[in-house]
């Protein structure tokens, strides 16, 4: 399976996926250049989009983690041979996730003034946070659901049909906010922070209709539900329940930093909401490769091919390291560009600049971390995954955190200790992957 391999091969796969990733952060980015620059309340408005954004991403992601166990399944599947033996799960498994999706956002429209004054929003803040999300909210089931089918044309080995739907949902996105936010005289007033949040809601829309109908007509996968329940059912509720319990450590995280950012004040937090979206963007823009090394270990794992499978962890590694150096270098070119794009009050943007040199630095950090992420989703390995988050989350980032706050660090302590998790994570995975896979590079096929 040296062709599996080939840089050729990776490529076609995390290009791609690259682009699909980046799907949801391009929404939440574009959302974030435009509202930051209203002409009234911009900075409010910004703070709110960073608040709510924040929020939206930790219920995506824990309940999202269906995608990856799905395409985990059907990968290791389609190595050995056996994909028919799945045929029935990419049903039962969508069901189940947007039904339990659906379930949780009915209960937080009840409590989103509660939720959001637990990130420390107040005043006008407040107020922008709850007109966001009553409309941006709607689009979450829609989010879910295109991330499932993303996952089983992963599981397929097909980034190319995600990617396309990505890159017309990013467009729609985009053109809608500068229409729906900015108006356009005489046909459509300016609707300013609602306007973002209709923007974003149409676009997920669009992703999802798309998407299903490429399903329809592009794979054999039936939607159809069907009974009995499928063998590997169980191992994905247990898989999606490790990656569930993953994501709540993680998302701890991202509350503490974004609580805390509230906290310091409001040029802090419309600072670390921009400085949040571009290390969103290029975690993204890296998790290709992790896309990438996520369905080829599956693949390979399901055929047994180990020599193949560890010369991938290298090799996607060394991809994922390489593009985030040129993300690092790119972002120190262009610096104080950057922060313009999404405001021009001085002050947020000083605050930025204060703070923008660490998540570039970080960057390499993330290319092993976020790169073996993907590769263990591929080969099942979810107990370990939470493992790592909850220890990267409550040894690492927490105690540096509060440390920081005790020299008054502010925003340089947030993204300081974002630099110890995303460390804890990378070495963690790297010594693992070799304690695993190192003694069996001598078993052939």
């Amino acid at each position: 399976m040296s062709d599996v391999i080939s840089f050729k091969n990776i490529n076609r796969l995390a290009i791609p996926a690259i682009i699909a990733g980046i799907a949801e952060p391009l929404l939440s980015i574009t959302d974030t250049a435009i509202v930051g620059n209203i002409p009234e309340y911009g900075t409010e408005s910004l703070a709110a989009v960073g608040i709510v954004g924040s929020f939206l991403s930790a219920l995506i992601w824990i309940l999202g983690q269906t995608r990856s166990a799905i395409s985990a399944i059907i990968s290791q599947y389609l190595g050995a041979g056996k994909i028919e033996e799945v045929k029935t799960l990419p049903a039962q498994a969508i069901f189940f996730n947007v039904g339990l999706s659906i379930l949780v956002l009915v209960s937080t429209i009840f409590f989103v003034e509660d939720i959001f004054k637990l990130y420390n929003a107040s005043g006008l803040i407040l107020d922008y946070c709850i007109q966001y999300y009553d409309i941006r909210v709607w689009g979450f089931p829609l989010t879910l659901f295109t991330f499932a089918v993303f996952g089983i044309f992963r599981g397929l080995q097909n980034t190319f049909w995600p990617m396309v739907v990505a890159i017309i949902g990013a467009v729609a996105n985009i053109v809608l906010d500068y229409v729906l936010v900015y108006g356009i005289t005489g046909f459509i007033s300016p609707m300013g922070i609602t306007g973002a949040a209709w923007a974003s809601l149409i676009s997920q829309f669009l992703m999802a209709v798309i998407v299903f109908i490429l399903l329809l007509v592009k794979t054999n996968v039936s939607l159809k539900l069907r009974f009995p329940l499928n063998k590997e059912l169980g191992r994905l509720v247990t898989m999606s329940l490790n990656l569930f319990v993953r994501s709540i450590a993680l998302n701890t995280a991202l509350y503490f930093a974004t609580a805390n950012a509230t906290a310091y004040g409001d040029n802090y937090i419309a600072a670390y909401t921009i400085a949040m979206n571009i290390w969103m963007f290029t975690a993204f823009f890296i998790d290709g490769y992790g896309g990438a090394g996520n369905i080829l270990s599956g693949k390979l794992l399901g055929a047994k091919d180990y020599n193949s499978l560890w010369r991938l962890g290298k090799r996607v590694s060394t991809y994922g390291v390489s593009v985030s150096l040129i993300l690092a270098l790119f972002g120190f070119i262009f610096y104080y560009s950057i922060g313009e794009i999404f405001t021009s009050e001085a002050i947020v943007l000083d605050t930025f600049y204060s703070i923008f040199f660490i998540v570039l630095i970080v960057q390499p950090i993330n290319g092993f971390a976020f790169v073996f992420d993907g590769v263990f989703k591929g080969l099942g390995e979810m107990g370990y995954l939470r493992n790592v988050l909850m220890g990267a989350t409550f040894l690492g980032f927490i105690p540096t955190l509060y440390l920081c706050n005790f020299f008054d660090l502010k925003l340089y302590g947030v993204w300081i200790a974002f630099a110890v998790w995303a460390l804890f994570r990378g070495v963690a995975l790297v010594l693992k992957f070799r304690a695993k896979f190192l003694p069996l590079l001598s078993q052939a096929k």
